[in-house]
């Protein structure tokens, strides 16, 4: 039954419009049309170029007949192109697939294939494993090259013409394709496959919007921030900032590689502002060379996510003068959604014990509804003790529309109106979490989510390999490593080298194990490997025998 609030009020033109990230742009271009936008090299680019450009991507794509439910998918470091296609894209009314650019061949035609993209644009850097991943595709999408000015290398173009020139398709009075339905999606992001097959999660423009504005918040972001691209933008999407700095009229400081050297020299030439990174990122500042830093003379605010960070990293970032913000998440609530607000009475505390405190996952973003610790088998609150252990959940609108083509794994991650993370942790008196372990044995490193069962199978595949277990190792670089525990077949001798070796023939780098020891693997009396006794053995000082 209508109430007398609701009897005649419909939603119209007039008040109502769905909620999209495009809208940033719009209105940036508008008000600030001659702010930088975007430094690359010597490159300097406006607002109003960059809106204008990606108004172009957009109807050069519509001309393609790329439109709504297309798929369009870019292996591109985080360059200026990279910015635009988060704009002209969606402006085309198509869905923006970023691939890892440190995947292989194999990994990235499933994905091309599973996303049915229309399109690919290729940074030249990528050439090589692009050509390999399209020739095992059975309908190949569209290949486009990028050129970028800071890459120099000579290689050979794979695609039908390079991005300049495709712009050049566009028209020059297309206003782009706004979505009608602010559920219509946005982005389509892939895991890292921590079982089997990767999945594409789905991202919407409303949660999109959302997480954007909910970042700006937590971080107080002011008007006109000055953003260097530590971060990659083709994991979940930078995390919204491409949006973000949209927002705010700032600048895209664009990084093709994440280099102490060319951090600090950044950091210093544009008085760079704020940057986002996994623990890794920061502990490369933290020990570079004394002479890299001398010059750094203003504030520099910093988005720590990934591992959870080890105290001592956030106490050094503190040291070197940086303002350290610790968020948590996942690639399926658009990066982070919790935050680690930093309390008053905190500041009578030694600067160990704040770090301590500042480690923690913390409480739920403004625009994400809830954060919590439960009990996995009754969906019960755990005690706020710290101690007893649950299940991370979130729940709330700064989470994914679900995994694409994948019903089953999707009601899974939503059994009991919660989104399950998979991470195990503790909810202390104050009401902030912290992580303890990660469930279904995830390695993340630098940042990016290995699966030890993938490696696992890859280490069997050795004739000399009877059993294998992986684990993680804590690392003062990495966050974790890949660490693996081999148990060989009789009569049987191998190095650890020879095993990484036949590890990296198949796996892409950073999932090879770093460390390889050789011992006969502790079982329950079903046979099972227990891997908790590998992880106390890393834990401990005792030694290990190589």
């Amino acid at each position: 039954m209508e109430t007398k609030y609701e009897w005649g009020l419909e939603k119209n033109q007039a008040n109502f419009r769905p909620l999209t990230p495009l809208d940033f742009i719009k209105r940036t271009a508008s008000v600030y049309p001659d702010r930088i936008s975007v430094i690359h090299g010597e490159l300097r680019q406006t607002w109003a170029q960059t809106y204008s450009r990606s108004l172009k991507l957009a109807s050069a794509l519509q001309k393609r007949g790329i439109g709504k439910g297309d798929t369009v998918a870019v292996m591109l470091p985080n360059t200026p192109a990279m910015v635009e296609m988060h704009f002209g894209v969606p402006l085309s009314g198509a869905v923006l697939n970023c691939l890892n650019i440190r995947l292989d061949s194999e990994s990235l035609a499933f994905m091309l294939q599973h996303g049915e993209a229309k399109i690919i644009f290729v940074d030249s850097e990528f050439s090589q494993v692009i050509f390999d991943a399209v020739k095992r595709i059975e309908n190949p999408p569209v290949v486009i090259d990028v050129h970028d000015l800071l890459f120099t290398e000579e290689v050979r173009d794979i695609g039908e013409k390079e991005y300049e020139d495709f712009l050049l398709e566009g028209d020059d009075n297309f206003q782009g394709l706004w979505p009608k339905d602010e559920w219509d999606s946005l982005c389509l992001n892939y895991t890292s496959g921590t079982t089997g097959n990767p999945k594409g999660v789905v991202y919407s423009h409303r949660g999109a919007y959302l997480a954007a504005l909910s970042n700006i918040l937590e971080w107080d972001l002011p008007h006109h921030p000055i953003y260097l691209w530590t971060l990659p933008m083709f994991h979940c999407n930078g995390w919204t900032f491409p949006w973000v700095i949209a927002a705010r009229a700032g600048v895209n400081v664009c990084l093709r590689k994440v280099v102490a050297e060319d951090i600090f020299k950044l950091m210093k030439e544009h008085k760079v502002s704020h940057y986002c990174g996994a623990p890794i990122v920061h502990n490369m500042l933290i020990n570079a060379d004394e002479n890299l830093k001398n010059g750094l003379d203003h504030r520099v605010e910093a988005f720590v996510a990934g591992a959870a960070p080890p105290a001592a990293m956030i106490e050094g970032m503190v040291n070197m003068g940086f303002g350290i913000t610790h968020v948590y998440g996942l690639t399926e609530v658009y990066g982070p959604a919790s935050v680690c607000v930093k309390q008053e009475s905190w500041q009578e505390s030694s600067l160990g014990e704040q770090a301590k405190l500042n480690a923690r996952q913390g409480v739920t973003y403004h625009l994400q509804s809830d954060i919590t610790v439960l009990d996995p088998n009754t969906m019960k609150e755990v005690p706020h003790d710290g101690e007893t252990i649950g299940e991370l959940f979130f729940r709330g609108n700064i989470t994914m529309k679900g995994y694409m083509k994948n019903p089953k794994a999707t009601g899974e991650a939503f059994k009991g109106g919660w989104f399950h993370t998979g991470d195990l942790g503790v909810i202390y008196p104050d009401g902030y979490v912290k992580i303890k372990d990660r469930s279904k044995d995830i390695i993340i490193s630098g940042g990016e989510n290995i699966s030890s069962i993938e490696v696992e199978d890859v280490l069997y595949q050795h004739p000399a390999v009877m059993l294998a277990a992986v684990v993680a190792k804590p690392d003062g670089k990495w966050g974790e490593v890949v660490c693996a525990f081999i148990e060989l077949k009789n009569n049987t001798k191998v190095t650890a080298k020879e095993i990484q070796d036949h590890c990296r023939n198949i796996l892409p780098g950073f999932k090879v194990p770093k460390e390889v020891y050789f011992e006969v693997l502790p079982k329950t009396s079903t046979g099972k490997i227990q891997k908790f006794e590998l992880r106390k053995k890393l834990s401990s000082d005792s030694a290990i025998d190589v």
